[in-house]
């Protein structure tokens, strides 16, 4: 339901997240998250364009989450990198369709429904759960 760019940014955040206390390098990212390094480090510069992160340059600098993530959303995420594209309108253009047909409407009530359940969860929820798996990262002990 949502495209390869908008998990492996969640997978970043989660991981930047999990590591608040310090910058993370990009390489270590992305063995991390397990995202090649070339398509995280275009993730990581729409983050960073979008307010989300932070990159600190030199010895010791790498990516940060600059939004608290008691208050970034899986949803926030999502909708930095690649929205969820809701139906609008027909998406065959049909003109007798001047509102969604069933299946469009059905369709869209959906997705409707996936953005309520993103928004409701913070990455903060997601780092903090009592599950010991680090979400989205590989663990570093």
């Amino acid at each position: 339901m949502i495209s390869k760019t908008a998990e492996y940014a969640l997978r970043a955040i989660a991981c930047m997240g999990s590591q608040a206390d310090h910058p993370v390098s990009a390489d270590l990212l992305a063995e991390q998250t397990k995202v090649p390094r070339r398509y995280l480090t275009r993730v990581l510069q729409d983050l960073c364009s979008a307010g989300l992160v932070q990159s600190r340059p030199g010895p010791g600098g790498g990516y940060e989450l600059i939004v608290s993530t008691d208050r970034l959303t899986i949803l926030d995420v999502i909708n930095t990198v690649d929205p969820i594209e809701r139906i609008r309108k027909c998406p065959l253009g049909l003109k007798s369709h001047t509102v969604l047909c069933p299946l469009h409407a059905e369709l869209d009530r959906a997705y409707a429904a996936t953005e309520k359940a993103f928004a409701g969860v913070t990455i903060q929820e997601l780092v903090d759960s009592a599950n010991p798996i680090i979400p989205l990262c590989e663990s570093t002990s």
